[in-house]
């Protein structure tokens, strides 16, 4: 990939604490990559989101803590990219709300987010998570950033941001780039207890996700006790045998081989000592980022100076771009 060809990347993650094994291999994986690759490039501890479900004040600013010390033991340097926290940034919420008075309610509501979320909120649902999506753009749209890592699950959220821009380009002028997906090439990463959903944090099942600081004896605990099936070959086939297929794709991506190469090498093993081989695979490659999460945790202050010099740039960044909306939406 050319630097030529991408102009500015943007992306975020909510500030859940530790990520798990699918953030990494879906996101934070490819992020390191890409501040490689890209000259300008933004990441974002997603905190204003993180309020469309309920959390403790105190929790969430552990969360926040954590989860920026997993990313930088990860490989994000703050030399190579704008690493900031969302509500630094006041701008992120005004351009919101201007963007929000030009997305039309059905829209949102089709969103199958919405649906999804609101039914685990008792079919209430605030209107922050209505409109989620909405800040969501400004998040994008307020850097005029052209390019956007997601995962297959974000796609339409891109989709509203793109439409957003071109409506506002029609409206004031050609201002917005119309930013496009950089989509992840790992497979989805599923649920260790139930393959048919993606690993997620909120998971009731303890064992279904395995965050990248989990102790080798907890990874060893969830791979063993992992979903699969009858059959004792280890073969790919996501659709007749997802539980297998899952350690497969985790195999691949964390050891960085092709699916093909994985199972070439698991010929003649079977379902029980290939979870072994998977488990211990995740052990290696998380160990060194466990013991340097564990050495960042313990600067708070450190985390939190590296969020708030992130935040100084991209209010340069954003200043101006920012200025200029004010003044074509007539504010000034």
């Amino acid at each position: 990939m050319q630097n030529m060809v991408l102009d500015r990347i943007f992306s975020g993650i909510q500030p859940t604490g530790t990520p798990h094994l699918g953030n990494y291999l879906g996101a934070i994986q490819n992020w390191v990559n890409l501040q490689e690759e890209c000259s300008s490039v933004l990441y974002s501890i997603m905190d204003m989101h993180s309020l469309t479900m309920p959390k403790e004040p105190a929790v969430l600013r552990q969360n926040i803590l954590d989860t920026t010390a997993a990313i930088l033991a990860c490989g994000i340097d703050p030399k190579k990219c704008f690493l900031f926290r969302q509500s630094l940034v006041p701008e992120h919420a005004e351009l919101a709300w201007i963007l929000g008075c030009l997305t039309n309610m059905p829209r949102l509501l089709r969103l199958p987010q919405w649906k999804m979320k609101r039914a685990s909120q008792n079919n209430e649902g605030t209107v922050g998570l209505l409109t989620y999506p909405v800040l969501q753009a400004a998040d994008i749209l307020l850097y005029k950033s052209t390019h956007v890592p997601v995962g297959e699950d974000q796609v339409l959220h891109l989709e509203l941001a793109q439409d957003i821009a071109q409506h506002f380009n029609k409206k004031y002028g050609e201002f917005f780039p119309v930013p496009k997906a950089i989509l992840s090439t790992t497979k989805k990463i599923k649920s260790l207890r139930d393959p048919a959903v993606k690993m997620s944090k909120s998971d009731p099942q303890k064992l279904a996700t395995v965050n990248i600081a989990d102790s080798p004896d907890d990874i060893v605990l969830k791979f063993r006790k992992a979903v699969t099936d009858f059959t004792s070959e280890v073969t790919y086939d996501p659709a007749a045998r997802p539980g297998v297929s899952n350690l497969v794709s985790i195999h691949a991506a964390v050891t960085g081989l092709s699916i093909e190469e994985v199972l070439q090498q698991s010929v003649g093993l079977d379902t029980a000592h290939y979870k072994m081989v998977v488990a211990e695979s995740v052990i290696q490659k998380f160990a060194p980022i466990r013991s340097e999460i564990k050495k960042l945790q313990e600067d708070k202050s450190h985390l939190m100076k590296v969020l708030e010099d992130g935040a100084v740039k991209a209010k340069e960044l954003a200043a101006p771009i920012y200025q200029e909306i004010r003044r074509l939406v007539g504010f000034q």
